[in-house]
């Protein structure tokens, strides 16, 4: 009888040392330093995406485009979602923007967004053009709808694309424009971003 029973112990053995093995195995991937940033990446858009994205939207690519997309990553990296839309701005000197445009959030929502803002530039005219915003760190779509500053300094030009940034409580957009009559020096000062149309660029 004795026989016997050492294999059917030897064999619990082994299995109670396989399952203390996946216990110890799972808890390692549970508290590995990599899952936050994995899940974090669940929620935001990687570079070739939002690449793909802009291209789309503009109709065609520059290298501009991509510089300033790649720029924008490597300083504020992967926004969590992405405004398409379309502005009209006229200057003399002083003037004023309007716009409108469809916000997109990586988990999938979304929200109709307007905004308007006064503008500082040096040139005299009006123009209309399309504008691709990328949006950092934004908690959910009503959290859009404040006066964002823009950040001194942040405005950049390159290869026929230009990029600046807003920033309120830890919230940063980024608005990508491309060809003649950028006037992103326009967003000196601030907009504001509502839930409907309004023609007060205050």
């Amino acid at each position: 009888m004795q026989e016997f029973d050492q294999p059917a112990a030897g064999a619990q053995s082994r299995r109670d040392a396989l399952l203390r093995l996946g216990q110890w195995g799972a808890g390692l991937v549970l508290a590995s330093p990599w899952l936050p940033a994995l899940a974090a990446d669940d929620n935001t858009y990687d570079q070739d995406s939002i690449l793909t994205a802009a291209t789309d939207f503009f109709g065609n690519t520059t290298e501009g485009l991509a510089k300033v997309i790649e720029k924008a990553f490597k300083e504020q990296g992967r926004p969590n979602g992405y405004i398409k839309g379309e502005e009209a701005s006229a200057a003399l000197t002083v003037g004023v923007r309007y716009g409108d445009g469809q916000l997109t959030m990586k988990g999938g929502s979304t929200a109709r967004v307007y905004w308007a803002g006064p503008s500082i530039g040096l040139d005299v005219g009006a123009n209309a053009s399309k504008v691709f915003t990328l949006v950092y760190k934004l908690p959910k779509v009503s959290a859009i709808y404040q006066r964002f500053p823009g950040v001194e300094g942040s405005l950049y030009y390159i290869g026929g694309a230009g990029i600046n940034y807003q920033r309120l409580n830890g919230i940063t957009l980024a608005p990508i424009r491309l060809g003649v009559g950028l006037r992103t020096g326009a967003s000196v000062g601030y907009v504001h971003y509502r839930r409907e149309k309004s023609y007060n660029p205050f």
